[in-house]
């Protein structure tokens, strides 16, 4: 049983640092903030030449 914990220990620790060397925790502010500035992006890509927005 202690040998089948430290595999799978094991098995996690790898895959954490394999997460850190590929970037995965790189920016993790952005994400959080992304979702408040999306309603944005979408209503400027609606409005046409007037400034009206497209139903």
């Amino acid at each position: 049983m202690l040998i089948v914990s430290l595999v799978i220990a094991l098995f996690f620790l790898i895959s954490f640092l394999w997460a850190i060397k590929s970037g995965q925790y790189d920016d993790d502010y952005t994400p959080s903030v992304r979702i408040l500035f999306e309603d944005e992006l979408i209503n400027n890509q609606n409005k046409n030449k007037n400034g009206n927005s497209e139903v």
